[in-house]
């Protein structure tokens, strides 16, 4: 049960999976609406603007039809007249196909929004498969859309069968109109009918559009195994992320145990901790740690430390409280200031001892070390204390 559940597609597509529909030129569209915005658009500009465009023309028409035997005969005068014509033609027709186009263009805005890709024309073989063009006739989606063009078929038909029955005398009567009263007549109940017809066509975008948009989103529902794999895709395989972490500390190891040789001094627990530092005169700030690290990684430390002739002292306390209390790259707490500067000066001082000047200093002792960052003592002052009995205070 548990395997049929996850191969059926009941999530939603995610943001990856909508975004790589959109790259292969894949979104919603729906031609209904296309059609009908494009459609009513034509027709409401040719109501608008019949009677200007009708004019225009008539005018054109009247001009191409006027030449003397001298422009008929004469191939110059006759190419400049046509061409004068065909200009005239095409700027009354202007502005209504500039309004077309223009509400051709917007209409994708309604349904999936504009879209450009390349993917989407170049050339993809599978589609001529005849084996598969044979599936897609027989599909749910060509059984919706054989339906949807008996719909509209009857829907458009319906329509325009009332319209004409309703106009069957206004039609009849034309004939004993005057001529141009009879044309505008006509004119006027062309307009009405395209725009009665194409408001059904409305209808049917009404239906098609919201559709369009449940189908595509329903086309792109994913599994819950699709999901979870994308999710692993996306964020990354949890193995290999653990994989590249450990590979990030081991370099950063590397890279740490390379700057021991530089160090000043290292303080060790002796056994447990060790944390190498290091104070440069040239630049302002407090003494940093270059290195730190405990048990195999205090050994190694103490190791690169011996060869490279790095001072190491043995200070539990400053050591505990430097391991807890900074991490690489950090300057020493303010609170450690005291302990830090007198161990330094111990260094230093055993470093001109080695060249022969001065006299051997003393092993410092007693380091100044709040109690409070010291683990160990910390951890102490947080225990209850006991009275004689063994009960806590």
């Amino acid at each position: 049960m548990s395997e049929d559940s996850d191969a059926e597609k009941t999530e939603p597509a995610s943001a990856k999976r909508l975004e790589q529909a959109r790259e292969e030129g894949d979104v919603p569209r729906s031609r209904e609406v296309a059609t009908f915005t494009v459609l009513m658009a034509a027709g409401a500009g040719l109501w608008m603007t019949g009677d200007s465009l009708i004019r225009q023309l008539s005018t054109a028409l009247v001009s191409g039809l006027s030449l003397t035997p001298e422009q008929v005969f004469d191939a110059d005068v006759l190419i400049n007249r046509i061409l004068v014509d065909v200009v005239r033609v095409m700027l009354a027709c202007l502005p209504l196909g500039v309004a077309v186009m223009a509400v051709a263009l917007a209409s994708p805005l309604l349904v999936g929004g504009w879209l450009f890709s390349g993917k989407a024309v170049m050339p993809n073989f599978a589609k001529l498969n005849p084996i598969n063009g044979i599936g897609n006739m027989f599909s749910s989606n060509a059984l919706v859309e054989l339906f949807k063009a008996v719909a509209k078929a009857l829907v458009v038909g319906l329509v325009a069968w009332l319209v004409v029955m309703k106009q069957k005398d206004a039609v009849i009567g034309l004939a004993v109109e005057p001529l141009k009263l009879g044309t505008v007549h006509l004119l006027n109940m062309l307009g009405s009918s395209f725009l009665f017809i194409v408001g059904a066509l409305g209808f049917i975008a009404a239906i098609d559009g919201p559709y369009q948009v449940w189908h595509y989103a329903n086309k792109l529902k994913m599994t819950r195994q699709e999901l979870i794999q994308e999710s692993k895709e996306s964020d990354g395989n949890p193995q290999i992320k653990a994989k590249i972490r450990q590979m990030q500390r081991e370099m950063a190891k590397r890279r740490m145990m390379a700057d021991v040789p530089t160090a000043d001094v290292v303080v060790t627990n002796p056994t447990h901790f060790a944390v190498a530092l290091k104070y440069d005169d040239g630049m302002r700030g407090a003494p940093r740690v270059v290195a730190k690290g405990t048990d195999e990684v205090a050994a190694k430390i103490r190791e690169i430390a011996r060869e490279h002739k790095v001072t190491m002292l043995e200070a539990p306390p400053l050591a505990r409280a430097l391991f807890k209390h900074t991490e690489i790259g950090d300057e020493i707490p303010e609170a450690l200031y005291a302990a830090v500067a007198e161990v330094l000066a111990y260094v230093f001082q055993l470093r001109l001892f080695s060249k022969g000047n001065g006299e051997r200093p003393e092993v410092p002792k007693k380091l100044e070390v709040p109690p409070e960052l010291d683990p160990f003592t910390a951890s102490a002052l947080l225990q209850p204390k006991n009275t004689n009995n063994g009960a806590p205070v």
